[in-house]
């Protein structure tokens, strides 16, 4: 029972940090065309470091702690269990390194120092849809 209730937790905290991932980018599309020191562009600001650091960041944390636990005890972290649980690692470490690359770009645009267009943003929102997917498909097919 407590094994589910920690994969229960742990799927809560991938929707909100996954919802955060995708979100994000898309809120620096806008951001990018507003006039900077505008009424529009603070408000971007707000929002920004609240979705990071209120719910972005947390539920990055609460994810990656959750579902080491959860490799660990289940045993899927084990070599002999296959190599998709460190596949799957391997592409959280990724969407880990994108959130880091949000979280310097949103000091980019606090401090006025933005110098990526809203094309740029609207590419680079495609990135955690592409993980979610690999990393979906190692989870359920474990491949390998």
């Amino acid at each position: 029972m407590s094994y589910l209730i920690l994969k229960s937790l742990h799927i809560m905290a991938v929707i909100a940090w996954m919802a955060g991932l995708f979100y994000l980018p898309r809120l620096y599309v806008y951001h990018a065309d507003a006039k900077p020191g505008s009424e529009l562009s603070e408000t971007f600001k707000v929002m920004e470091r609240r979705l990071l650091k209120a719910i972005m960041t947390p539920a990055m944390l609460a994810s990656w702690g959750l579902g080491l636990w959860l490799g660990f005890a289940s045993g899927a972290a084990d070599l002999s269990a296959g190599y998709w649980f460190h596949a799957k690692l391997f592409c959280v470490a990724l969407l880990t390194a994108f959130h880091i690359a949000l979280a310097k770009w949103r000091r980019d645009f606090d401090s006025g120092a933005n110098v990526h267009s809203a094309r740029f943003y609207r590419i680079i929102n495609e990135v955690p849809t592409l993980l979610m997917a690999v990393i979906v498909l190692l989870v359920i097919v474990r491949p390998f």
